[in-house]
């Protein structure tokens, strides 16, 4: 492709060392895969993917969702904030926590690269629709996607999840573990809007403060390990809201509003 002849032209001695010690990294007789995407051309990482088993995963999803939102429910200090309050913090984080709890209850995600139509054939395909009469409305339990169709997500968005689960399932996290890492996803201080900045940041302080007492007293060994949690929640904000919808809701339901499944779900007794 154009941008991997690029790379080619533009090699240099740091390129020439950094491949070196990635191919070094590989087990014996093992390499990248033919076909692979290698880590210097985003034509890989751009590629569209789709779940492979689209029923089975939805649903995981959508049970570690509302595990999820119970959690939030069950918390003691998220009960006493104002209703409007407790929807804007669900709202900025419901992605970050459905995927600690994916991470959690170790749902696996197996993917397939999905040949989307190209811009030449989208605009043909919308054309002839225009032409044609005006279309009736989705059949019943179908999702309606509009002419453009779903939007897939890309592999590097997709890879960029699975790299987040592989962390944690190495990791080990305990319990305990992800309760104070949710905790301190969930009490984020920093939203516009919010009114309780200072109850909801000291909420955060308290389950950082929480998680290092608790990491302390298990992992005495291991003195890097609070570190090591804390980059898992900063993976967490490489993982795009609506690239979870997407690929967990709109396969089962179609075009989704989550602030609206969400205040449903929030209000409920789940």
């Amino acid at each position: 492709c154009r941008c991997c002849a690029e790379s080619r032209r533009h090699s240099s001695i740091l390129y020439n060392i950094l491949r070196s010690e990635e191919r070094a990294a590989w087990p014996a007789g093992q390499g990248p895969r033919r076909g692979q995407a290698s880590g210097g051309c985003p034509c890989g990482s751009r590629r569209r993917v789709a779940l492979r088993s689209p029923q089975v995963a939805c649903k995981a999803a959508s049970a570690v969702l509302v595990k999820t939102l119970r959690f939030v429910q069950n918390v003691p200090c998220f009960q006493e904030l104002p209703l409007d309050e407790q929807l804007l913090l669900v709202r900025s984080c419901w992605a970050p926590l459905l995927v600690l709890g994916l991470a959690q209850e170790r749902v696996h995600l197996e993917t397939v690269e999905s040949a989307e139509p190209s811009m030449l054939q989208r605009i043909l395909t919308t054309r002839r629709q225009g032409e044609q009469t005006p279309p009736r409305g989705p059949a019943p339990g179908r999702p309606h996607h509009g002419p453009g169709g779903p939007h897939l997500p890309s592999a590097g968005e997709i890879q960029a999840i699975k790299g987040f689960l592989a962390k944690c399932w190495s990791l080990d996290i305990s319990t305990k573990e992800y309760a104070y890492l949710k905790g301190t996803v969930l009490f984020n201080p920093d939203l516009p809007g919010l009114q309780c900045t200072q109850y909801i940041e000291g909420l955060q302080r308290e389950a950082q403060q929480a998680l290092n007492e608790h990491v302390r007293l298990i992992h005495r060994g291991d003195e890097a390990r609070f570190a090591k949690l804390n980059v898992v929640l900063s993976l967490l904000r490489s993982i795009n809201a609506n690239v979870i919808a997407e690929l967990f809701f709109r396969p089962i339901i179609g075009a989704v509003n989550m602030d609206d499944m969400l205040l449903e779900m929030l209000c409920a007794k789940l």
